[in-house]
C-alpha cells in the first residue's frame, strides 16, 4: 500500500505495491480507510464504484502487485474519539495473550468482542490493543474471526509479518486452523469431509447469509468427531477454504448446527439451546499451526475455550478433556 495517507472524502487512485499482491479488495480497503465503517466499504464496492484498472471488481477479487485501485469518496460518519480501554478489558486482553515476539502478538479472543470498530461497534479488539500500546507504529490484524466466535487470532506488529502470514492464507498452505464446534444432535464419525459449494445472498431485512450452493464457491472443512452426548455433539472443524460462516453452514447442511447458532439454527434447535443454557455461539478458533514468516520457526499456538464454554461441554457430556 502507498505510504501517503488516503483521503476518504476524495477519490484516490492507489497502485498497488508487492506488500498487498494477492489481498482481497475488501481487505485492502478495510486497512486503508481508517475511520470508515465496514457497511460502507461494502456498499461503495457492490455499487460498482471501486475500480481495479478502470474495471468493476467483487469485494473478494484479488489484488495484484501494480494494478491501479480507484477509491471513490466515501461519507464518513461524525468523528469521534476511540473510546478508552477499561481496565476491565486491558486485564482480560493481556491475560489472553497467548504468544508474543517482536513481530507478532496471538491472542485468545474472548467471545462477544469484535476484531474492528464499525457498524456500530466503536472499540474492537485491534482499537483496543492500538490504544494499550501507544509505542507501536504497526498493529494489524491477520485475519478475522467473527464477533461471537471465540479463540486465537494473530495480529502483526511488523509489514513483512503482515504479508507473509496473509500469503499463505491467500495460497491455503502453510497455515492450519482448528476449530472446536458443539453441534446439535450426534455427529456421524463417518463424516471427515464436508465439501459442499457456499454462496453468500441477503435477506430482504439486509442481514447477510451464506447457503450451499452447486453454483456457490468450492468449500473445504475437515472435521473430526471428539466427543457425544444425549443433546450435542464435540467436533473438531478445520476449514482448508476460508469462506465466510463456513464450519456454521457445513454443519447446518448436515442438520447439526452449532449450539447457540442464531443465524443457522432452526426453531427446534433454538429451543433445545434455550432449555439447556446456551446463550452464545460455540465455535471457538482453538489451534492455529503456520511457520513464522520471520524466523523460519514452525509455531503452534493453542487456546483453550473459557469456562463458560467447557461448563456447557460437561453439562452436555461432551467435554472431551478440554
Amino acid at each position: 500500500m502507498s505510504k501517503q495517507a488516503i483521503d476518504p472524502t476524495q477519490v484516490s487512485l492507489v497502485t498497488i505495491t508487492q506488500d498487498n499482491e494477492g489481498q482481497r479488495v475488501d481487505n485492502f480497503l478495510i486497512t486503508a480507510l481508517k475511520g470508515v465503517p465496514k457497511s460502507a466499504v461494502y456498499r461503495i464496492v457492490r455499487k460498482g464504484e471501486v475500480r481495479v484498472n478502470k474495471k468493476r471488481v467483487k469485494a473478494d477479487t484479488r489484488l495484484h502487485a501494480g494494478d491501479v485501485l480507484r477509491i471513490p469518496p466515501v461519507r464518513l460518519p461524525e468523528k469521534g474519539e476511540t473510546p478508552d480501554v477499561s481496565e476491565n478489558l486491558q486485564n482480560l486482553l493481556n491475560e489472553s495473550i497467548l504468544y508474543e515476539d517482536s513481530g507478532l502478538i496471538a491472542v485468545n479472543k474472548p467471545h462477544g468482542l469484535a476484531v474492528h470498530g464499525g457498524s456500530g461497534v466503536t472499540l474492537g479488539l485491534i482499537e483496543a490493543m492500538r490504544k494499550m500500546r501507544p509505542d507501536h507504529s504497526f498493529l494489524e490484524l491477520v485475519h478475522r474471526l467473527d464477533r461471537d466466535t471465540s479463540g486465537v487470532i494473530l495480529i502483526a506488529k511488523k509489514r513483512s509479518v503482515l504479508t507473509g502470514l496473509q500469503r499463505m492464507l491467500v495460497n491455503k498452505a502453510g497455515i492450519t486452523k482448528r476449530y472446536l464446534a458443539m453441534v446439535h444432535g450426534h455427529w456421524p464419525a463417518a463424516i471427515t469431509e464436508v465439501k459442499e459449494p457456499l454462496t453468500r445472498f441477503e435477506r430482504q431485512s439486509g442481514e447477510r447469509m451464506v447457503m450451499v450452493d452447486p453454483e456457490g464457491k468450492t468449500s473445504h472443512t475437515r472435521t473430526t468427531l471428539l466427543a457425544s452426548g444425549s443433546h450435542y455433539s464435540l467436533i473438531e472443524a478445520e476449514p482448508v477454504t476460508g469462506r465466510t460462516h463456513q464450519i456454521r453452514v457445513h454443519c447446518q447442511f448436515h442438520d447439526h448446527s452449532i449450539a447457540g447458532d442464531a443465524k443457522y439454527c432452526d426453531k427446534v434447535q433454538q429451543g433445545i439451546d434455550k432449555k439447556q443454557g446456551v446463550r452464545r455461539l460455540f465455535l471457538h478458533a482453538w489451534q492455529l499451526s503456520f511457520r513464522h514468516p520471520d524466523s523460519g520457526e514452525q509455531l503452534t499456538v493453542t487456546a483453550l475455550p473459557d469456562a463458560e464454554f467447557t461448563d456447557i461441554l460437561n453439562k452436555a457430556d461432551c467435554n472431551a478433556g478440554f
